[in-house]
């Protein structure tokens, strides 16, 4: 039952990011953490690249919603999240479960085989019951054959070929990637890729590939290894078209 993923992306270079200075304070505020239940049915599970794909779609779709700017209803627990050190959790949900969830707040986002639901910031020890019994064993993920080659014209979040991770941790990192790209654009930007409807790849780089990516200037996610992975570990690069400078 514990956390899949509790992570905390490189600081980004956007006006509006949470990691743009130094701030050993992050710690020392109350730490929020992003809910992300995989709708996982034993009988259908959905592909692992298709609910990665997803899971960023709703870090997404959370971010530019109306009540999570300004003076929204989830506004102020947005920006308590942001404040601190930024953390996402994947858990799993089937039948009666995931029923329950889908009754609270949130929002849920459908890839073509996935179902992710995405929930306002919880506290860290604070969740709700509903979310909290839920189980993160289980949740791996294979694709039943490899997954084409990607528009690489449009966003492409790029996984590390290096790092071996849980379908959970991978969900969360790649919602990182797409919340680091996020940050970085501009309102405009930002407004263009929402009406799009959020487009976006998850791929695994080729090998000679990677120590390009990760010097390119695109957003990278390090990761702060508090599970699974070393600390400082780098997972993703976030490789949107607007960022390609």
């Amino acid at each position: 039952m514990g956390r899949v993923s509790s992570e905390n992306p490189t600081p980004g270079t956007g006006t509006d990011s949470p990691f743009q200075h130094e701030n050993t304070s992050r710690d020392e505020a109350p730490q929020f953490v992003l809910p992300l239940v995989l709708h996982l049915e034993k009988t259908a599970p959905p592909a692992r690249t298709d609910a990665l794909e997803t899971a960023a779609r709703a870090v997404l779709v959370m971010l530019s919603d109306p009540r999570s700017l300004d003076d929204g209803e989830w506004a102020q627990l947005m920006r308590d999240w942001q404040d601190a050190r930024i953390r996402k959790v994947v858990r799993r949900a089937r039948g009666a479960e995931w029923r329950k969830a889908c009754a609270l707040p949130g929002l849920t986002v459908t890839g073509k085989s996935a179902e992710v639901r995405v929930f306002p910031p919880v506290p860290l020890d604070g969740w709700p019951k509903e979310l909290a019994k839920l189980q993160v064993s289980g949740t791996e993920l294979d694709d039943p054959e490899p997954p084409a080659d990607p528009d690489v014209t449009g966003p492409v979040l790029w996984m590390s070929p290096d790092v071996d991770m849980s379908a959970g941790k991978a969900m969360a990192q790649a919602g990182h990637g797409a919340q680091l790209a996020w940050w970085e654009l501009s309102d405009t930007e930002r407004a263009d890729w929402r009406d799009a409807g959020f487009p976006l790849a998850v791929r695994t780089a080729a090998g000679d590939a990677w120590a390009a990516l990760t010097t390119s200037g695109l957003p990278v996610v390090r990761d702060a290894g508090f599970t699974e992975i070393a600390p400082g570990s780098c997972t993703v690069v976030a490789d949107h078209p607007a960022l390609r400078r």
